[in-house]
């Protein structure tokens, strides 16, 4: 192969402690790996993908609201995001001269396997599906739509950006 045009970087893990409770309780261990495992990896991956991105790409992340906001049963997570997206600019400027541009998606709530950690993630998806613009959530296929809009041509000027991919949740005030 020897050449790569574009890495999707979705790893994310915190411990359940580290999402519930008081956030000054967090354990300094479970405060580590997830910082290590949600944010950390995405640097991480770059190096390594970097020297095959010869001809310029993509770089895209997953983040989320947590990451700029407080969001209950969140905690650990949000913070693990506020790196992610702070990541993802400094990784942007790092390689915007070999035209490899860096990118995440914020997607609103979504059932998967893994927001089902999160606790009370139904009550979350029921509060977008009234308080967003589009009065619903987003799909996996809108977000996969933005993604691939990042990843091509199409988005060639755009680069260390977060696109809300959320219903519009993320303009509302109350």
């Amino acid at each position: 192969m020897g050449k790569l045009d574009i890495l999707v970087h979705c790893l994310a893990f915190a411990d359940k402690e580290g999402l519930v409770g008081d956030f000054s309780a967090i354990p300094k261990e479970a405060f580590t790996q997830a910082l290590e495992i949600s944010t950390y990896s995405l640097a991480s991956l770059t190096k390594v993908a970097k020297p095959l991105m010869t001809e310029g790409g993509s770089i895209l992340t997953l983040s989320y609201l947590g990451g700029v906001k407080v969001i209950p049963n969140y905690n650990l997570m949000g913070i693990a995001k506020a790196g992610l997206e702070m990541s993802v600019r400094y990784l942007a400027s790092e390689l915007g001269p070999l035209n490899i541009r860096v990118n995440a998606i914020s997607a609103g709530p979504i059932r998967t396997l893994a927001s089902s950690a999160v606790g009370g993630i139904l009550d979350m998806i029921h509060h977008v599906e009234q308080v967003a613009p589009l009065k619903r959530t987003v799909t996996q296929t809108e977000v996969g739509n933005a993604a691939a809009f990042l990843c091509s041509d199409l988005a060639s000027g755009i680069t260390g950006q977060v696109l809300y991919v959320d219903a519009g949740y993320e303009i509302m005030g109350m």
